[in-house]
């Protein structure tokens, strides 16, 4: 080989470089999302949770970037915090975790006469207006010994065995006493377990709980025969928050976060104990170590002579008149029955078929979707 034809070898190579270059794979085909860098995807992460502030649509970003990957997922629920310090109600989850401590969740209820359906949707402006993100759906069912509502993330989608399932809420007879039943028990029991004994070789296989089983609230609406009494009188016992959390040292809640999420479930207690009256859920403090459940009772209303009428204050929250409205504060003071005047709940009507819905700490939007929704049911005994 010539020194001229080695030059002229030389010469092509670049040129069949360049022209296989199209088979090599580039750098956007093999590279994948999870390969991110923590730091720099948690920063990613932090300037588009900050960007979104807390509005809807907008905060469908955040969404979507927990549906990338596992890694993103992860990264993502660190960053976003609870609605306790939010006020942010960002994924599914943050409708059973508490409300703000110094504020109130806005939100309004459409209800639907002809499919006895209720939508509960998060307000996204300051009118009284239809306009709002869609968070819980209800369907009530009417039977002859009692009515339940169903509660679920999809309006569609009413089934018990459904993965958007989350609880009910159950009347008796006469429709004066309700029952909230959590139906989402994943995290409080889990699956079946299988677990295989060391002294033989059978495999047990721990039962699991049905769904629906597992109550958290108690409602109680007080007898008031042709309302002699006034006017209704309700009582809500929240079986898994304690009466601590509530109670305030300098200004700063006694219980966190932790405590409320790892507070025992009272199905792993009993299953057939029955609903133990307002007294004895406060006066059992000094028979068990664990703290009395949190007792609601609605604020009493005043009369108002030019009107003649009881009114309450909800703060342009409710413009019509309706013997379902009401305002729910914790009583303080198992003795004396004392309310705070720090409103939990308040829930009344703005129209036809729409009404108002704002609630707080320590109850989370799922508690309170259900306690309004007792409040639905005709009474003729308590009004």
């Amino acid at each position: 080989m010539t020194i001229r034809t080695l030059i002229q070898e030389m010469r092509s190579r670049p040129h069949r470089v360049v022209h296989d270059a199209a088979s090599i794979p580039t750098v956007s085909d093999s590279f994948s999302w999870e390969e991110l860098p923590e730091e720099l995807l948690r920063e990613i992460l932090i300037r588009v949770e900050t960007a979104d502030g807390g509005d809807w649509p907008s905060r469908k970003n955040v969404v979507a970037c927990a549906g990338v990957c596992r890694s993103w997922r992860i990264l993502t629920k660190e960053i976003v915090a609870f609605p306790e310090f939010s006020s942010k109600l960002t994924f599914p989850t943050s409708l059973k975790q508490p409300g703000p401590r110094d504020s109130l969740v806005q939100c309004f209820i459409l209800r639907n006469r002809n499919t006895q359906s209720y939508h509960l949707y998060l307000g996204l402006t300051n009118s009284l207006t239809g306009n709002g993100k869609f968070l819980l759906a209800a369907s009530k069912l009417k039977r002859a010994t009692c009515t339940d509502y169903i509660i679920s993330l999809r309006s569609d989608d009413m089934s018990k065995r459904s993965n958007v399932y989350l609880g009910r809420v159950r009347s008796n007879f006469l429709g004066t006493k309700f029952t909230v039943f959590d139906g989402n028990l994943t995290a409080q029991t889990g699956a079946a377990k299988m677990q295989k004994s060391r002294s033989s070789n059978l495999i047990k296989v721990s039962p699991r709980v049905p769904q629906g089983s597992y109550p958290i609230a108690h409602i109680s609406y007080e007898l008031n025969g042709l309302g002699s009494r006034g006017p209704r009188r309700m009582r809500c016992i929240m079986d898994t928050i304690p009466m601590s959390i509530v109670e305030t040292r300098g200004g700063v809640a006694s219980t966190s976060i932790s405590s409320f999420s790892i507070r025992p479930s009272p199905l792993l207690r009993s299953h057939s104990k029955p609903v133990r009256s307002n007294s004895a859920s406060c006066s059992d403090s000094g028979n068990n170590l664990r703290d009395p459940p949190l007792v609601l009772s609605n604020k009493t209303p005043r009369w108002h002579e030019q009107l003649q009428c009881w009114c309450l204050n909800f703060h342009g929250r409710v413009t019509v008149a309706s013997v379902k409205n009401f305002q729910l504060v914790a009583v303080s003071d198992c003795e004396t029955g004392q309310p705070s005047e720090r409103i939990i709940l308040q829930f009344g009507k703005v129209g036809k078929d729409m009404f108002t819905m704002d609630y707080g700490y320590p109850i989370s939007a799922f508690q309170a979707f259900a306690i309004c929704l007792s409040s639905f049911e005709t009474r003729i005994a308590c009004e």
